[in-house]
């Protein structure tokens, strides 16, 4: 029953999405949404890695931009529709995340944290040296005319939604089964894991792999949002740095952690960035984050429950 209800929560928020799209109000309204929708799949695609099995990948702007490029290129080479680029950007980076479990598996901690940024710069010079997607001097997209909607932004807004709704419905699966307590049991103490029997290895590889999967997701409508790629727009630091501070805001432990963190952090940003400037989004970031490191270190979600229990 619980699975069913979920699945009509979902279908009602995707159904409100579509008669939202109907309304005509500031254009803004439609991308703000998009990026904190953005927010929502990136810090939920991070939390399945470093929230559910403890490791901290601080590689997101690579996974995010490969979905970017992998679309980018999908459309020089074929001119392909949305709905194949957001899949393809998805297994791409899925696939880059299998690699990059199998070739960390002993890394732990601060050492796989390293390597993850160390994948973000390696990978930022290669696309800089990859003229046939544009490059170091970027990619400009001439978007054809919206099929839905009648405008990018709304088509957009609303694909993001949908994209949002399932990479939670993922994420709230996963808590939910063996593969989460699996996961938690890794986080927990990987070694003693180990000794009950947890196939820690095959866990590993199955987050790092669907972690990958859904910020690749994420990444790829991203040129048709911009129109204009440069190698400095999709690696910004702000992906790592966001998608490390939503779901330690909302708390790591549970698929609405990511969530919350990610629409009160994402509204705030976009907030500021209309009224005073975007320059401060990153201390924004950084305030919020240190307040609630000290004050709250579980989140959001940790404090509800902590006051519950009283």
């Amino acid at each position: 029953m619980k699975k069913i209800g979920a699945l009509l929560v979902a279908v009602a928020v995707i159904g409100l999405a579509i008669l939202l799209a109907n309304f005509r109000v500031n254009p803004y309204a439609y991308f703000a949404g998009y990026v904190v929708l953005q927010y929502v799949v990136i810090a939920t695609a991070w939390n399945m890695l470093g929230g559910y099995a403890g490791y901290v990948n601080f590689g997101t702007p690579a996974f995010f931009a490969l979905g970017a490029y992998t679309a980018i290129f999908l459309i020089e080479a074929f001119k392909a529709p949305l709905p194949v680029l957001i899949v393809a950007g998805g297994l791409v980076s899925a696939l880059l995340g299998l690699g990059i479990g199998y070739l960390t598996l002993r890394l732990k901690g601060v050492f796989f944290s390293i390597a993850t940024f160390a994948l973000s710069v390696v990978l930022q010079t290669l696309i800089i040296n990859w003229d046939y997607v544009g490059g170091a001097k970027g990619f400009t997209l001439i978007r054809p005319p919206a099929p839905f909607f009648g405008n990018w932004g709304v088509l957009l807004f609303t694909v993001m939604v949908a994209l949002a709704v399932v990479t939670v419905l993922v994420a709230r699966s996963i808590e939910r089964s063996w593969i989460g307590r699996g996961l938690a049991a890794l986080r927990d103490n990987e070694e003693a894991a180990e000794c009950m029997g947890v196939p820690t290895l095959r866990l590993k590889l199955f987050a790092t792999t669907l972690s990958g999967f859904f910020l690749g997701v994420a990444g790829a409508p991203f040129p048709y949002y911009v129109t204009y790629v440069e190698p400095s727009s999709a690696f910004d630091l702000n992906y790592a740095v966001n998608a490390l501070a939503m779901p330690m805001i909302g708390g790591t432990t549970t698929w609405l952690g990511p969530v919350i963190g990610a629409i009160l952090l994402g509204t705030a940003q976009q907030i500021a960035t209309v009224t005073i400037s975007s320059e401060l989004n990153l201390l924004i970031v950084g305030v919020v984050l240190v307040l609630f490191v000290v004050l709250a270190p579980e989140g959001l979600t940790g404090l509800a429950r902590r006051l519950r229990g009283r």
